[in-house]
Parts: C-alpha cells; sequence; structure tokens
C-alpha cells in the first residue's frame, strides 16, 4: 500500500467523532510510510448546513474529483462520508472504474428523523444504495455491523476505534469546585446527542457538560444549575474527565462514541442506555452500566471500580484501527468494475 486518496465531508475545524477517527487514522497511516491525500470541504467552496451553520457543506463535483483522483493514483480509495465530497467522489471512482471503500459513521436516519417527518426506512434505503458498490463498508462496532445488514447492507467490516493514552489517562483533576459526585458528559450539545435525557434526570452532587453546539445557549439557560464548560481538548479535556465520578453517554444515534473509551482511559466508569457504542465498548466487562432508566445507570456507576474502567480502555487502539483499515483497503486494490457499475445503477 503506497497511497490513499480519502474523501470526506467531515474535516477540521468541526470537532467529532467523525474528524477525531480520520485525523489519528491518517496519523497513523503516515507513520507507516504511507501516503495520504485528504479531499475535504477546505478544498471548495462550501455553504453552511441547514439547521446547523456551524457545517460547512462543499459544492463537489465528480469532474473535480475525478481530477484528483488521476493527478495523485491512490493505490487505494476510502470514502468516509456521504455528503457532497461523499457523493462526489463515488460518482468519479464509477466513472473511473476504481474499487474503493467506504464508512459508516453516523445514525443518519435517526439524525434526520428528529429534524424533518422522514421515515427511517426511507433514508436507510438510500444509504445501502449509496454504500452498495463499496468493495467494503466499515462500521464501528459488531451491533451496528448486525443492525445495518438487517437494513439490507452488504459487504460490512467491524472497524474498531481507539484512544490515545498518552494524552488520556488518570490526571490531576481540573479544580471545579462542583459538588460530589460529578457526572460528566462529553459532547456536542445538538438536538441528536439526547442531552436533555441526562440534564433533566434528578442526581446527588453536580452535573458537567463539556462541548459546544448550537443548543449550548438554550440549555444553559434552561439548565441553570448545570455546570457547562465549553469546548475543551488536550490536556485540559483530560483533566475534566478525571474531574468526574462517573461519565453519562445519552446519545441514543451514537454510532460508538470515541469519548466513551477517552472516559474510561481516564478511569471513570460510563452510564448509557443499551445502545450501538456502548453495547459494544463495556460488553460483559464492569466498566459500566447500561439500562433504559439512564438515572438508575447513573447510580448504577457510582459503585463501579475505576480500574475495570483503565483494563477494558485498553481494548481499544488507533493501531488496531488502521490494521483494519488497511487490510479492507488491500481487499479493494483488485476492482471487478462490471460488478461496480451494476452494483450502482
Amino acid at each position: 500500500m503506497r497511497r490513499i486518496l480519502i474523501a470526506t465531508d467531515a474535516w477540521h475545524p468541526q470537532v467529532n467523532g467523525v474528524v477525531r477517527t480520520l485525523a489519528n487514522l491518517i496519523d497513523q497511516l503516515r507513520e507507516r510510510g504511507i501516503e495520504v491525500r485528504v479531499v475535504t470541504p477546505l478544498d471548495f467552496r462550501t455553504v453552511a448546513c441547514p439547521t446547523y451553520p456551524e457545517i460547512r457543506l462543499a459544492i463537489a463535483s465528480a469532474d473535480r474529483l475525478a481530477a484528483a483522483i488521476r493527478e495523485f493514483d491512490p493505490t487505494a480509495i476510502h470514502i468516509a462520508t456521504e455528503g457532497p465530497i461523499g457523493l462526489a467522489a463515488r460518482r468519479a471512482a464509477l466513472r473511473l472504474g476504481r474499487s474503493f471503500t467506504t464508512s459508516f459513521h453516523t445514525r443518519f436516519p435517526e439524525y434526520l428523523r428528529q429534524r424533518a417527518p422522514v421515515p427511517e426506512a426511507l433514508t436507510y434505503a438510500w444509504l445501502r444504495r449509496f454504500h452498495a458498490p463499496a468493495a467494503a463498508c466499515l462500521v464501528p462496532t459488531q451491533s451496528m455491523r448486525r443492525n445495518l445488514a438487517e437494513f439490507g447492507f452488504g459487504n460490512l467490516v467491524t472497524w474498531t476505534r481507539g484512544v490515545d493514552r498518552r494524552l488520556f489517562r488518570p490526571v490531576h483533576p481540573v479544580e471545579l469546585n462542583l459538588p460530589k459526585p460529578v457526572f460528566l458528559t462529553v459532547s456536542r450539545v445538538a438536538p441528536e446527542k439526547n442531552l436533555t435525557a441526562f440534564l433533566d434526570i434528578d442526581l446527588p452532587g453536580s452535573k458537567l457538560v463539556v462541548g459546544d453546539g448550537p443548543m449550548l445557549s438554550e440549555l444553559a439557560l434552561r439548565y441553570p444549575d448545570v455546570h457547562f464548560a465549553g469546548t475543551q481538548s488536550g490536556d485540559t479535556l483530560a483533566r475534566y474527565y478525571a474531574a468526574a465520578d462517573v461519565f453519562v453517554f445519552p446519545s441514543m444515534t451514537d454510532t460508538f462514541g470515541i469519548v466513551l473509551i477517552e472516559a474510561l482511559a481516564c478511569g471513570i466508569p460510563l452510564a448509557a442506555f443499551p445502545e450501538p457504542g456502548p453495547l459494544d465498548v463495556i460488553g460483559s466487562s464492569k466498566a459500566g452500566h447500561m439500562s433504559d432508566d439512564l438515572r438508575e445507570a447513573c447510580l448504577a456507576a457510582l459503585s463501579l471500580d475505576p480500574q475495570d474502567a483503565l483494563d477494558r480502555s485498553r481494548a481499544y487502539s488507533w493501531d488496531a484501527c488502521a490494521d483494519i483499515f488497511l487490510k479492507a483497503a488491500a481487499g479493494a486494490i483488485e476492482p471487478s468494475v462490471e460488478q461496480t457499475f451494476r452494483l450502482a445503477v
């Protein structure tokens, strides 16, 4: 494997799990001597995403992507997202008869349903068609793989995530002077994250939210007793994790949740709904508690041993993430052009 082209609608300055996954993956690939070309919204004129102006959507074309593919001549192509750049890259690869892999990062049908009366089955049908020509569709968990298989997706490969243990580890907590216990969530402050499920429940001690997003001002006014710390990163973020007694993950639309394993690596037990992401990250370990009653999960997690959280975090590494990616990419090097075009129709 010499050169890999990655096409993605999610990139800096966005702060989300997709960007963090791709950034860490690319670091791993370059450390292994692989040349990586990343096609992102920074390469195009952009417009604000409806209902989410912080995200810029690229005005991308298949012609531009085809030119980038011809110029770079990649050994493998990966289409990371289903947005305008992903669509243009898909059309370009099919036009050139180039095989490619894709990845499924976001439960977009559930996300869209919260904003518009669009049936999930309709959106899943569109996504199934998008991913159908891929030699492999990389998904973050076994639970998500089973869910997508039920919707008729094929060529699914489970693609784990990792955590930087040089950064996320037991450290001295940030000084907050909040009543204990502290229940923390680190999240984009947006409707699909289901934060009110956490903020509405009655818990002892304090609630702490780290992150920014379109609902931040509204929720800060609505929940004056909650401490909103805004966006944090690097060592400061690790110290916020360390200040918590329990990490709460209320989302019911995420496919994984890298914040889960960051919290575990800092020795913080988890509380969550039994959804894809927590189901696989916690698994049969004692690193967290899951329940359809989030308050019950939070209170139960208080009694868990931080060492179990640390031990569970060791199951995840960016090195393993890169290994799986490269194995899938290697399987896509030999294209079956006739089959690719047939699947795309």
